[in-house]
C-alpha cells in the first residue's frame, strides 16, 4: 500500500485509508486490545466513516501488537458486568436500551459491522477471545495467523455469548460446532478455527496482513462498489429467509435496477474490449434503494 493515507484521530483504535482500502486497528496493545465502551464507540464511528467515504472499497480489521482482542476489559473486577453498580449506570446506557435494558456494547459493534456497505476482512494477528471473536462474526472474510487463538469463554465467566453471536455463530460454523465451543468455553488454536470454519484460511504470522490486503485489493481493483454492496446485503439478509423465493424477489429487483446503470454497461464493455473495468457508479446514488439490513426493531431506544 502506498503512503497516500488519511487518518482519523481516535484514542483506542486507528483508522488509515490508502489505495481504496481502510485499515481499522484495535490499538490498546498494552492490554492485548481489550474491549472497552470507548473502543466500541470508536469502532462504530470508524465504520460510519468507511461507509460514507467513496474512496473506500474494502475494510481490513486487525489488532496492534501481539493480540487481536483479549475480550472485555476486566479492570472493573467482579462488578465489571453488573449494570446496577452506580458508577456504571451512565456508561452502560450510552448506547441506549433494547426491551428496556441497556444494550450490549459488543452487539452494537457487531450490528454496525453487519450493516456495513463495504466488505470487511478480519486479520487475526493473535488471541481473539470473547468479544474479540464474537464482534467479528458479521465480517465477510476472516483470516488467522498461525499463532492466533480463539475462545467463546462466556460460560466460564457466568455470562452468555454477546454481540448477537447466538444468531451469527451457528450460521457461520453450524449449531453443533457453535455449541461445543460455547458450552466448553475453552480456548482453541487457529487449526481448529479453520477446521470449524470460523476462519477461511490460516497463514504464517508474517504473511497475515499481506494476505488480508491481497483479498481487499482484489475487491478494490476489479469490482463495482455498488455490486458488492448489493451482494453483501443480499447474502447476509437471506440467511434468515424462509424461502428461495425471497431471494428471487430481491435478486430480480437488483438486476432490474443495476442492469440499467453505468456499471453493468462498463462491466460488459470492458470484458468485450479485454481491458480492466473502470466502474463509475457511486453508492450514494443507490442509498434509497439498497436493501436495508439488519432491520432495527421498535424496542430500541
Amino acid at each position: 500500500m502506498t503512503e497516500s493515507a488519511s487518518a482519523t484521530d481516535f484514542t483506542q483504535i486507528r483508522l488509515r485509508i490508502a489505495d481504496r482500502i481502510a485499515t481499522i486497528t484495535l490499538d490498546r496493545p498494552e492490554r492485548l486490545n481489550a474491549f472497552t465502551r470507548t473502543m466500541a464507540t470508536e469502532l462504530i464511528a470508524a465504520f460510519d466513516a468507511t461507509d460514507t467515504d467513496d474512496s473506500v472499497r474494502a475494510v481490513v480489521m486487525t489488532g496492534a501488537g501481539r493480540g487481536f482482542c483479549a475480550g472485555a476489559d476486566l479492570e472493573g473486577g467482579a462488578a465489571t458486568f453488573d449494570h446496577r453498580v452506580a458508577s456504571k449506570v451512565v456508561d452502560r446506557t450510552d448506547f441506549g436500551t433494547i426491551d428496556g435494558v441497556p444494550r450490549d456494547g459488543g452487539g452494537c459493534v457487531a450490528l454496525r459491522i453487519a450493516a456495513s456497505v463495504k466488505p470487511v476482512v478480519v486479520a487475526f494477528n493473535g488471541p481473539a477471545v470473547g468479544v474479540g471473536s464474537t464482534m467479528t462474526l458479521p465480517a465477510d472474510v476472516r483470516i488467522a495467523a498461525e499463532s492466533a487463538r480463539f475462545g467463546f469463554v462466556f460460560a466460564r465467566r457466568g455470562l452468555v455469548p454477546e454481540a448477537a453471536s447466538s444468531w451469527f455463530l451457528p450460521r457461520v460454523v453450524g449449531i453443533s460446532q457453535a455449541m461445543e465451543w460455547v458450552a466448553t468455553g475453552r480456548v482453541f488454536g487457529s487449526a481448529e478455527a479453520l477446521e470449524g470454519k470460523l476462519v477461511s484460511r490460516v497463514v504464517p504470522d508474517e504473511d497475515l496482513l499481506s494476505t488480508a490486503y491481497t483479498v481487499a485489493e482484489e475487491i478494490a481493483r476489479n469490482t463495482s462498489v455498488v455490486s458488492v454492496a448489493y451482494s453483501r446485503r443480499l447474502m447476509w439478509s437471506m440467511l434468515g429467509a424462509a424461502s428461495p423465493w425471497d431471494a428471487h424477489r430481491l435478486d430480480s429487483e437488483a438486476i432490474f435496477r443495476l442492469g440499467q446503470g453505468p456499471d453493468a454497461a462498463e462491466g460488459v464493455t470492458s470484458f468485450l474490449e479485454k481491458r480492466p473495468a473502470k466502474f463509475p457508479a457511486r453508492l450514494a446514488d443507490h442509498a434509497d434503494v439498497l436493501p436495508s439490513w439488519p432491520g432495527r426493531p421498535g424496542d430500541v431506544r
